[in-house]
């Protein structure tokens, strides 16, 4: 006998999904922000080639704002 599924409840692979949907969001913003906040000190190019590609580029293009984009833009002030 099968027992019957509560539609109220999510089955662990739905909670599993949204947290992970949640976290890319939350990646996706704090690259953003952290891009807006360092452009005055990129040019207007790399800034605009740095946003494009952390919203076009799903997981790499924030992962690689904040692992290289960022240092090096830190590193061109001092």
């Amino acid at each position: 006998m099968v027992e019957p599924v509560n539609p109220i409840l999510p089955v662990g692979f739905d909670i599993a999904w949204a947290t992970v949907s949640v976290l890319l969001i939350a990646l996706h913003v704090i690259a953003l922000v952290s891009v807006a906040r360092t452009a005055s000190r990129l040019t207007s190019t790399q800034a605009l080639i740095w946003t494009l590609v952390t919203i076009f580029v799903p997981v790499v293009g924030p992962a690689a704002w904040l692992a290289i984009g960022r240092r090096s833009a830190l590193a061109a002030v001092r």
